[in-house]
């Protein structure tokens, strides 16, 4: 049987007396049979306006009936403003009080309360009343309360006389206003008294019989429309943050010039990883409280070791590298870890680590002070994602080959939030390991890279940096603040460092690194780091913000 809608009997109160959707477009139906016009506010004045509007647009859906919308603001009076109304206003009393009194004391406990004072005030600007020595007496017979007169007379009719009036008593606040959205129905094109069977499904067997050409099938809406944030069609969508836009966007340019993902899921890490083995001294500024964020629970790390969880990702990034298959016979990666792991030495890199601290090594004099096991212990929220970097590269030992890595991540440091600097922030970095490596090469392959982010003319200049020797800070032309601006920083891994590592001493490393947020903030025009990561970032400009492509306009 196909599906029907149409009238169906059902008694006119239910639901403990409540009209429901179908008493409702009846008697809508049977009001404007008998008018010609039917204001629904006043017919049905007890009936919500959302139920009213959903009876309407059934009816006008089917073109039984036409309605009009009509909207105005009504006047309500305040619980003050009721009070004045019932009981009269504020003067009114003052004197009223007065008069009956014939003299009355200033100090009067009914002259205490604030809106006794507030009487008088306006009593004395009325001149019905007049200060007598240290006491208040009348100077009218009768008086006429305007005030009361004109409170009443909103009450009735929603509205005042004068409508200047309404903002000297909305600032009083003795009344507001409340938008009212009323209808006036009447007969459609299609009226009819009740509401007709219509059909809304189409059958095989109404298509065989015949019937389907005489039935009144239901019409579309085409013009219905979803609601926001719900589901399926015309529901509300999610939006990827601007960072993560330009986060994707290097993510493919890393990879289109041959690079692989380091993973970086280690926000919290050890001193040693963090700074000791990128050749920081442990006296450094950069390790002080003012600087790093300090983990007190637990309250210390191990000694350096394999980390199983990177190492498996690690070996799964192994499978599509050449290298010699009969150091690896087995295909699975955890099983390709451990293979890896058992050829390094934890405690000889820890050793060779300390050695070129304290007493120089591998050609260097160091930096000879007395070196401390607790201080490489101490946990840190990572201040770089260097730590991972250099995880990687000690393991790159094991099978010394060329090889490029990246990663873009999280890393924390003790900053004072401003308007260009936060606590948290996102660290884009490159590795590139190969023989023989040179510092002009390091400066054509920046060239190269940031020239596919639409940056293409590059300037260098001479910086420090406790684990690169030589170092460069990049620089480039912004055409926004018209001036020059360092746009990362760069160089090749110390010797100290690689060597330390167990890495063949003419395998060298490039080392370069930018953050996040400032390519992102110069993409889409943001001054303050604040309205672009926390509690200030407007959803609206996540929401509205096209992808980025990083080498166009």
């Amino acid at each position: 049987m196909p599906g029907t809608r149409g009238a169906v009997p059902v008694p006119l109160h239910t639901n403990g007396g409540q009209r429901d959707q179908r008493d409702l477009t009846e008697e809508i139906l049977e009001a404007v049979d008998q008018h010609e016009h039917v204001p629904t506010a006043e017919v049905f004045p007890s009936t919500p306006q959302d139920k009213i509007k959903a009876a309407l647009d059934r009816l006008a859906s089917r073109q039984m009936v036409e309605y009009e919308t009509h909207d105005k603001e009504e006047v309500h009076l305040t619980e003050e403003g009721q009070a004045i109304a019932d009981e009269g206003s504020h003067e009114y009393k003052v004197w009223d009080a007065v008069r009956e009194a014939g003299r009355l004391s200033l100090k009067d406990p009914s002259l205490a309360n604030a809106s006794a004072k507030l009487g008088q005030g306006n009593a004395f600007k009325l001149k019905w009343i007049k200060k007598d020595g240290d006491a208040l007496v009348s100077l009218a017979d009768s008086v006429s309360d305007t005030t009361r007169e004109q409170l009443q007379y909103a009450q009735e009719h929603r509205a005042f006389q004068d409508p200047k009036l309404l903002k000297d008593y909305s600032k009083r606040k003795l009344v507001n206003t409340q938008k009212v959205i009323a209808y006036v129905a009447r007969k459609g094109p299609r009226w009819a008294k009740e509401m007709p069977v219509e059909v809304t499904d189409l059958t095989a067997e109404m298509i065989a019989d015949g019937s389907w050409n005489t039935a009144n099938f239901k019409p579309y809406n085409f013009k219905a429309k979803g609601t926001l944030g719900g589901e399926g069609v015309g529901g509300g969508t999610g939006a990827l943050h601007p960072l993560n836009k330009v986060r994707e966007e290097f993510r493919k340019i890393f990879f289109n010039m041959g690079f692989e993902e380091m993973p970086t899921a280690r926000f919290v890490d050890s001193g040693f990883w963090n700074f000791d083995a990128l050749y920081v001294p442990q006296q450094h500024p950069a390790r002080d409280l003012q600087d790093t964020f300090y983990v007190s629970d637990p309250p210390e790390a191990g000694p350096p070791s394999a980390d199983e969880s990177m190492d498996i990702v690690l070996a799964e990034m192994d499978v599509d590298d050449d290298q010699d298959e009969s150091d690896h016979p087995s295909s699975d990666p955890a099983t390709r870890a451990k293979d890896t792991t058992a050829r390094l030495d934890y405690q000889a890199y820890y050793d060779n680590v300390r050695a070129v601290h304290q007493d120089g090594k591998y050609g260097s004099i160091g930096y000879r002070y007395p070196y401390t096991d607790a201080e490489t212990r101490r946990l840190v929220l990572r201040t770089h994602t260097t730590a991972i970097s250099a995880y990687v590269l000690h393991r790159l030992s094991a099978n010394p080959r060329p090889c490029r890595y990246f990663s873009i991540d999280r890393v924390f440091r003790n900053e004072t939030v401003d308007a260009t600097h936060l606590a948290e922030f996102h660290q884009i970095e490159g590795v590139i390991a190969d023989y023989n490596l040179t510092l002009g090469g390091l400066q054509a392959f920046l060239k190269r890279f940031f020239r596919n982010i639409g940056v293409p003319d590059l300037k260098f200049k001479p910086a420090y940096n406790p684990y690169t020797e030589p170092s460069m800070e990049v620089f480039a032309w912004h055409e926004g603040l018209n001036k020059i601006v360092e746009i990362g920083n760069s160089g090749m891994f110390r010797p100290e460092m690689l060597l330390a590592m167990g890495l063949p001493e003419n395998l060298r490393v490039y080392g370069f690194g930018l953050s996040l947020e400032r390519p992102t903030m110069i993409k889409y025009g943001i001054s303050n780091i604040r309205e672009l990561l926390g509690h200030k970032v407007d959803l609206g400009f996540i929401e509205s913000n096209p992808a980025v492509r990083l080498d166009r306009e």
